[in-house]
Parts: C-alpha cells; sequence; structure tokens
C-alpha cells in the first residue's frame, strides 16, 4: 500500500516547516493526490511489460496475457508458457528474458514480496536481482506498491529537474546533488519525490 494522503500531507509539512522552497511550492501548487499500486510480483512484471513502449502499446501485451494466462495469473502459469505464445502476446526475446528472471526468482522463493528486508537499500539490491529491474524501477515498488516513507528516487530527471525548480536552480542538479539536495528531509522524502512530480511542469510554480 503506497503512502496514504495523511501520510503524504504529514511527510510534506514536516520538510516544508525547514526548507521555505517547498513551503512555497505546497503554496502554489497544493497536495498531490497518493500513487499507490499493489503489492506483489504483479506490478514489477507490468513495469517489465511497459518498458520503451507506449502506454496503449503496454496495456495492450497486458490484455493479451490475462486472455492467455488468465486474471491474477501465478509466475509458474507464465514459465510454463513457450517463446512462441509469449510472443503472440506482444513480448520481445528481452522483456521475455525479464519476465522469466522476475518469476523464476518469486516461484524458486529467492524472491518474496511479503518479506523484502526492511532496509530500503537491502530490499533494492534484492529487486535487482531481476533482469531489466534497475535502482529506479526498485525504488518505483518500494514507494508506490510499499509506501516505505524515505524513499528518494534521485536517478529520476523529473525529481532533478522537478527539484532544481523548487528550490530555484538555473540548472537540473545531477542525481548526486540530488541525493545531497534531499539529505535533511529523511525520513520524508518519498512525500517530497512525490510533491516533486506533483510540481514538474505544473504552471502554477
Amino acid at each position: 500500500m503506497g503512502l496514504s494522503a495523511e501520510a503524504l500531507r504529514s511527510g510534506i509539512d514536516h520538510v516544508a516547516a525547514i526548507e521555505p522552497g517547498i513551503a512555497r511550492a505546497l503554496d502554489l501548487v497544493g497536495y498531490p493526490e497518493p500513487r499507490i499500486r499493489p503489492t506483489g510480483y504483479m506490478t514489477l512484471l507490468r513495469t517489465i511489460v511497459g518498458q520503451q513502449v507506449s502506454v496503449a502499446a503496454a496495456s495492450s501485451m497486458w490484455n493479451k496475457l490475462e486472455a492467455e494466462l488468465g486474471e491474477n495469473f501465478t509466475p509458474t502459469c507464465l514459465l510454463k508458457r513457450d517463446f512462441d505464445t509469449l510472443r503472440a502476446c506482444g513480448l520481445s526475446r528481452q522483456k521475455q528474458g525479464y519476465a522469466r528472471s522476475l518469476c523464476e526468482l518469486v516461484e524458486g522463493g529467492a524472491l518474496d514480496f511479503d518479506s523484502l528486508p526492511k532496509d530500503d537499500e537491502e530490499a533494492i539490491a534484492q529487486l535487482t536481482q531481476i533482469k531489466g529491474i534497475g535502482r529506479w524501477s526498485a525504488e518505483i515498488y518500494l514507494l508506490f506498491a510499499e509506501g516505505r516513507p524515505d524513499i528518494w528516487p534521485a536517478g529520476d530527471l523529473a525529481v532533478q529537474a522537478g527539484i532544481g525548480k523548487i528550490l530555484g536552480h538555473e540548472e537540473r542538479p545531477s542525481e548526486k546533488a540530488t541525493r545531497a539536495l534531499a539529505d535533511p528531509w529523511s525520513p520524508h522524502r518519498g512525500a517530497i519525490a512525490i510533491l516533486t512530480w506533483h510540481s514538474y511542469n505544473n504552471p502554477a510554480l
């Protein structure tokens, strides 16, 4: 379960009290809506399906997968299908490799979404065992699905540009600089990330 509206507001208010740029952005754009995704392997599988394709193409592939495998299909169901069957659903060789990596880790017990490590970095390390899942995808899962309050996806270009805009920087800060800027906001960085996306390209700011 992602961060609730109450948790978002509380986290943003804590940081706004110590960071004038955040307080100003909040006054101009208001509180963001929660971003919530289901927990479990299915959310990361959808991430894999959606990589480097349009929203419409990803939706089409997912619908074909569900038609072939059934709604709420298990990792075992996918692993039992051959290359051509999954190719007919729109999955390229690369996507199939990533999907099988995820399903094999879950089926083999190497990855248990019900008991990921409480430490964020350890959880990210576990999730990035999956082929095709990098740090950004792991962070987004932990923030949107698990609602971990201190996730700060500093490698996200919109977060970099958005926080630079909020803090009045002339240029987009680097990933390293973006990470350092948010250090004083721990343990509420997840709420600020969501505010940053909410603020990005908002004409009010």
